[in-house]
Order: C-alpha cells, then sequence, then structure tokens
C-alpha cells in the first residue's frame, strides 16, 4: 500500500531529511493516495507530464522537478515548481534566470554534482562546481536561488563505490557552503539516495532523499 510506505518513511527518517516522493510515470490517484498519508513533496521529471498533473491535483503539493531538463522546456516550467533540483549546465542555470526574471518569479534551483561513473549522468564536476562558486559565477543570477546539491552515485551494487561517491558530493556541497567569504545565504540541501541507496545517502549527510519505486511499485512507462 502506497499509503503505509509513506507512513514507514515519515515514522523512520532522521530529522532534518525529507522525502520527495518521486512520481513521475505514475497516475494522479497513486499520489492521492500518498498525500492523503501525508506527504507533500513529489518529483516528477517530465515536463508535459508533470503540467497534466498539476491542475488535477492539490495546490499546497510541493513539486520538485527532478530530471534532466531540456533547454526549450524551461520557459514551461518556470513559475510552477518549488525546486528544480537537476540544474546541470551553466547555460541552464542562466536560462532559468532569464525566464523567471520575466516571469516575475523567483526560481529555487539545485546544482547537479556528476561524480558517478557512468559517462551519461548529467552535472558538473566537483572541481567546476566549487570553481563557478569561488569565482562568484553566483552573483550574476537575480531571479534564481541556488539552494543546494544533487546527485547519483553510480550504478552498481558495490556498496563501498555508492558510499564514496555520496562523500564526494557532501564533501564538495561543504567545500562551498563552508567558504564564509561567499556569503551564501539558504545554501542548506543535499539531495542523494534512491529507493536502493537512501539509507546510505542518509548516512553521508542527505537531507533529501528520491523515492519512487519502493513507495508506488514499478512504473507504467
Amino acid at each position: 500500500m502506497i499509503s503505509d510506505e509513506i507512513k514507514r518513511f515519515h515514522d523512520e527518517l532522521p530529522q532534518g531529511v525529507e522525502l520527495v516522493a518521486v512520481s513521475k510515470f505514475h497516475p494522479c490517484e497513486s499520489i492521492m493516495e500518498a498525500y492523503n498519508a501525508g506527504q507533500r513533496i513529489f518529483g516528477e521529471s517530465r515536463v508535459q507530464e508533470f503540467l497534466a498533473k498539476i491542475p488535477q491535483l492539490p495546490a499546497d503539493i510541493e513539486w520538485h522537478f527532478i530530471g534532466h531538463l531540456q533547454t526549450n522546456k524551461v520557459k514551461m516550467l518556470v513559475g510552477k515548481t518549488a525546486m528544480i533540483q537537476s540544474v546541470d549546465s551553466l547555460r541552464l542555470l542562466k536560462l532559468i534566470d532569464d525566464e523567471s526574471r520575466k516571469a516575475g518569479v523567483t526560481t529555487r534551483c539545485l546544482v547537479q554534482v556528476h561524480v558517478a561513473q557512468e559517462e551519461t549522468k548529467f552535472g558538473f564536476s566537483p572541481e567546476e562546481l566549487i570553481e563557478y562558486f569561488e569565482s562568484r559565477g553566483f552573483e550574476s543570477l537575480t531571479n534564481t536561488q541556488i539552494c543546494g546539491v544533487m546527485g547519483m552515485a553510480s550504478n552498481t551494487d558495490d556498496e563501498a563505490r555508492i558510499r564514496a561517491d555520496f562523500k564526494q558530493i557532501a564533501d564538495t556541497f561543504k567545500t562551498i557552503r563552508d567558504n564564509e567569504s561567499l556569503g551564501l545565504q539558504g545554501f542548506e540541501v543535499i539531495s542523494m539516495g534512491m529507493s536502493g541507496d537512501y539509507h546510505i545517502a542518509i548516512e553521508e549527510g542527505s537531507t533529501h532523499i528520491r523515492v519512487g519505486t519502493t513507495i508506488f511499485g514499478n512504473r507504467n512507462y
């Protein structure tokens, strides 16, 4: 039961760790079951699917966009999300900022750190991201707030590798956050950990876990 899993997560998660229920590819009825069990943060990764769901569901849902965001879809998404978790390039970040300014909104974002072994994953290397902040590139943003980082571990059964990946993401976050000269405000989110590895992610410092399959079952692609 979806409601049972939601209640279990809410009971078991340590204080300071938020559950993002990954509802992509699942129907509104399933989301409502999770909602009625007390869940408010949901993650979607396809813009069209996400936009179709919004009017059918309660207005107090906090929607997080967690998928790879194509630049031609940014305008459609701005103003509709509580957070875009998957900002994986400077070009995308600038476009989100430009569209947010035009729409008169401030968009909260996470920047995606790429540490996994797979070449297909998107994002900044830890070195690129630290350099971006140390060079104060974020100061050119007018309508975007970078709230932290997100990332994924390598797709492997090697627990030591998964733990090392999560540690590297968290260490990148801490290097940026602890640099007092940057004067960052609200930089406090580490989003990492999914159904198969969230326990390790929490041990390594995750503040937001993104869980879909464990809650909703296998997706209907």
